[in-house]
């Protein structure tokens, strides 16, 4: 028997609900140390200009096709398809969704260790012991698998319970702790020593620092950052009523997200130029770096830094799980309303076989490193085929559906809510998502497999 359909029930709901879907790791991890390897405040300037020139109207596209499918990713694509090839993009959204899922989950499961060892003192240390302590972590059969089923299972408690009772109130309960958390952190960094430095960095542009990699890392940062072609933003959307004013909600979203990535940078920087650190750390500043920040900003009141080491990663484990809820809906979705059963047995479908995923990937990063292909551990070919293949087709496609095979009234009418809104701005977001977009998207699709 399949779910009625109910949608969110409120305004705010609408904004918390698909902000926390895109904010995420990919915020409070990813874009600080792209930030630090492309020189800070000019990498941020091009950022803001990719959010506005691709983010925006990549997300109005999926927000069209969610509220006028008012279905499951797929289904949505089918109907606008009319039967056509293109209704398979629906389902490589899905399908993408679902695989991130799985290796997306082990992440979360890290963070959530963080918190254990910070509240025990186990990131106390010199910098060698910090770095020893997550490589021997990462590797062990058994704790990082433990994590990433209990980070699976919160979601899966907050999913079972439905839009408005699940995804709308834990969002609205979630990102004001997140928000809070995320300023408490920034004033405590802000106030070390020569602490101005990182926040210079980041906001005072050197514009002798932006070349080609700048321009391509930031294109694929906006695209990484607002969840787009992952079915999340869709998913959420068949939930909109048709009062949303979808072009208003894209707008809000986007600087929600973009908030919390500039003060997850006011957050790390200040911190790792007060003890001396640069700020391109790459992917290991959360799990190596960082507890090494921490322990030399506040080394001499040790028992702050392990307060503060514990707020952070309760941050992230809060950002890893809003966006885990949409992920995990996006194929909840899908099974409840395909196999036409319920949404507690579509939720443990997707519980289970992901857990069985993300369990196999941890795996391959220690006990079982048979499991490789190439030179890729399971876990980071889930990474490169969903991240550089994946999402920007499907990005690609979905540009390339709304704005030349969806027939142009269909879309306006999406738009302006039937008329009932200004237009002023469609034939600027048509103009977008027909050449913009697309021409982004290639350009990160190639430079991601090093074409260009």
């Amino acid at each position: 028997m399949s779910e009625q359909r109910i949608g969110f029930g409120s305004k705010l709901g609408v904004i918390l609900a698909t902000a926390g879907s895109a904010v995420g790791l990919g915020n409070i991890w990813r874009f600080p140390y792209m930030t630090g390897e492309n020189g800070g405040a000019a990498f941020l300037l091009v950022y803001l200009g990719c959010v506005l020139l691709l983010g925006i109207p990549c997300m109005v596209s999926e927000f069209i096709i969610g509220r006028h499918g008012a279905a499951n990713t797929a289904r949505a694509y089918s109907r606008m398809a009319n039967g056509s090839a293109w209704k398979l993009v629906g389902f490589l959204g899905v399908l993408t969704s679902f695989l991130i899922t799985g290796y997306y989950t082990v992440i979360s499961g890290w963070c959530l260790q963080y918190i254990f060892a910070s509240a025990a003192g186990q990131l106390q240390g010199d910098p060698s012991y910090v770095s020893t302590y997550f490589v021997e972590f990462e590797k062990d059969p058994v704790r990082p698998v433990c994590w990433t089923v209990m980070m699976m299972l919160a979601a899966h408690f907050i999913i079972i319970r439905g839009v408005r009772s699940g995804i709308e109130r834990a969002s609205k309960l979630m990102m004001p702790a997140l928000f809070i958390l995320l300023l408490i952190i920034v004033v405590a960094s802000c106030m070390l020593p020569d602490a101005g430095k990182g926040v210079e960095f980041l906001l005072r542009p050197d514009f002798t620092k932006i070349d080609e990699n700048v321009f391509l890392g930031a294109l694929g940062q906006s695209f990484y950052s607002l969840s787009l072609a992952m079915g999340c933003v869709c998913t959420y959307a068949s939930y909109f009523s048709r009062e949303t004013n979808l072009l208003k909600s894209a707008v809000q979203v986007s600087v929600v997200d973009t908030l919390i990535a500039v003060l997850a940078g006011l957050m790390i920087f200040p911190a790792a130029f007060s003890v001396g650190v640069t700020p391109d750390a790459g992917p290991s500043l959360i799990f190596i770096t960082l507890p090494n920040v921490f322990n030399q900003a506040f080394s001499s009141v040790p028992w702050l830094g392990n307060v503060v080491s514990l707020l952070f990663y309760a941050l992230l484990s809060l950002a890893a799980l809003t966006s885990l809820m949409s992920l995990h809906e996006v194929s909840t979705s899908f099974f409840y309303e395909e196999l036409n059963i319920s949404r507690r047995q579509g939720a443990l479908i997707v519980t289970v076989s992901t857990c069985i995923i993300g369990a196999v990937c941890s795996l391959s990063l220690g006990k079982w490193s048979v499991l490789s292909v190439g030179e890729k551990s399971l876990f980071d070919l889930f990474d490169f085929v969903t991240g550089q293949i994946f999402l920007p087709v499907g990005g690609l496609l979905t540009s390339l559906f709304i704005g030349w095979y969806v027939p142009k009234q269909v879309v306006k009418d999406e738009f302006t809510n039937w008329g009932t809104l200004r237009s002023v701005f469609f034939p600027v977001y048509l103009f977008a998502v027909r050449f913009v977009c697309p021409l982004g998207i290639l350009a990160i699709f190639f430079h991601q497999l090093g074409v260009i």
